[in-house]
């Protein structure tokens, strides 16, 4: 009898360990997908952070607007208003894809919310403001002048009167000439742009044209036109700005302008400008 309770007893410890063993098995493999699944969500949520911090600016540009946008000879999207993006974006660490869309589709873009800001040779001034643009500060001062066949005799702007000017949609050339033609008595046309424009005049469809003075003067060198810029017929210089027209984008206009101050202070700003206008 106590040899048969003795086996007893030890049957019931041996059962006895079995089951703890087992309760601890069941535990830590338990344990181990609850520690994966954990380690998962942190890595989604750390994703997650960094995706939101890693925003991509959508900044929207014309497409030909020598100097400042254009394609040069070896296919690259180059000019003054891409490389100052370029330093700017390098300068404040943050990205962005640059679209380049032509004049009016940018502006569209931008008031859609398609894009975040516009960088286009855009000059500042009420009207757009008014109109819900948001400038930053000013990176460029152009005046707007008339240019004319090479060749012409007109002089001042009371040789356009009875003729036509050609005009670049939405611009400050447009405003420049429409400001002026009821005084002068001539009238304007409209184009989409700039080479359109000038082609128009050399073809001797309209008198003159109105443009950006520093895109007229790197246009004729470059591309060899046959226009040319007279004196006396430019307009009060005004300041390129990037813009914005959604309050929500205020960080990126308040990079851009910290970005252009320290590339001007940098020496970078005068070295870009060099490079496109300098002689």
């Amino acid at each position: 009898m106590k040899k048969l309770l003795a086996m007893a007893l030890i049957g019931c410890m041996a059962l006895g360990t079995a089951a703890c063993g087992s309760g601890n098995t069941t535990q830590t493999e338990d344990a181990a997908p609850a520690a994966e699944e954990t380690a998962d969500t942190s890595e989604e949520t750390a994703d997650a952070a960094g995706t939101a911090g890693d925003k991509v600016w959508v900044i929207a540009t014309d497409t030909v607007f020598r100097p400042f946008e254009f394609t040069d000879e070896n296919g690259d999207f180059v000019g003054i208003d891409v490389d100052i993006l370029a330093a700017i974006a390098e300068d404040q660490g943050f990205q962005y894809e640059l679209q380049s869309l032509g004049w009016d589709a940018a502006v569209a873009a931008v008031q859609a919310g398609q894009a975040d800001g516009l960088i286009a040779g855009a000059t500042i001034n009420q009207e757009r403001k008014d109109s819900g643009w948001i400038f930053s500060d000013g990176y460029y001062d152009a005046t707007q002048t008339f240019v004319i066949p090479t060749g012409s005799d007109i002089k001042g702007y009371e040789d356009l009167a009875g003729k036509n000017v050609a005009v670049k949609n939405g611009t400050a050339g447009a405003d420049f000439a429409n400001s002026l033609k009821d005084q002068y008595g001539f009238t304007v046309t409209v184009f989409e742009d700039s080479p359109t424009m000038y082609q128009d005049v050399i073809l001797g469809n309209s008198a003159a044209c109105v443009e950006d003075t520093p895109i007229m003067a790197d246009s004729i060198k470059r591309g060899g036109l046959a226009l040319t810029i007279p004196e006396g017929m430019e307009s009060e210089g005004a300041p390129y700005g990037f813009a914005i027209m959604n309050g929500d984008n205020q960080e990126l206009l308040d990079m851009f302008n910290a970005g252009l101050a320290n590339i001007k202070a940098s020496g970078k700003y005068d070295e870009i400008l060099n490079t496109y206008l300098g002689n």
